[in-house]
């Protein structure tokens, strides 16, 4: 099922655990995406969340995301 909010959800998310624990997903370098490309994708909306920004990423294009951020960032996340 498409989620018409996955990119805003995505922009307010932030990584539950680890070296970049409370990073903003958006945020985290590319080998530490390349690392879990590697290693298998967490479950759930998490590893959606992951794999999509690896994506984006990796075909350099981070740009898409800089109006939603602009839009739905606030001080609550």
């Amino acid at each position: 099922m498409h989620d018409p909010n996955f990119l805003i959800k995505l922009v307010q998310a932030k990584m539950p655990f680890g070296q970049y624990k409370d990073r903003y997903i958006t945020g985290l370098p590319v080998h530490y995406l390349e690392w879990f490309s590697r290693q298998g994708w967490p479950n759930g909306q998490l590893g959606q969340y992951l794999a999509t920004m690896f994506e984006i990423k990796t075909n350099g294009l981070d740009d898409i995301l800089k109006p939603i951020i602009r839009k739905h960032r606030n001080s609550r996340y």
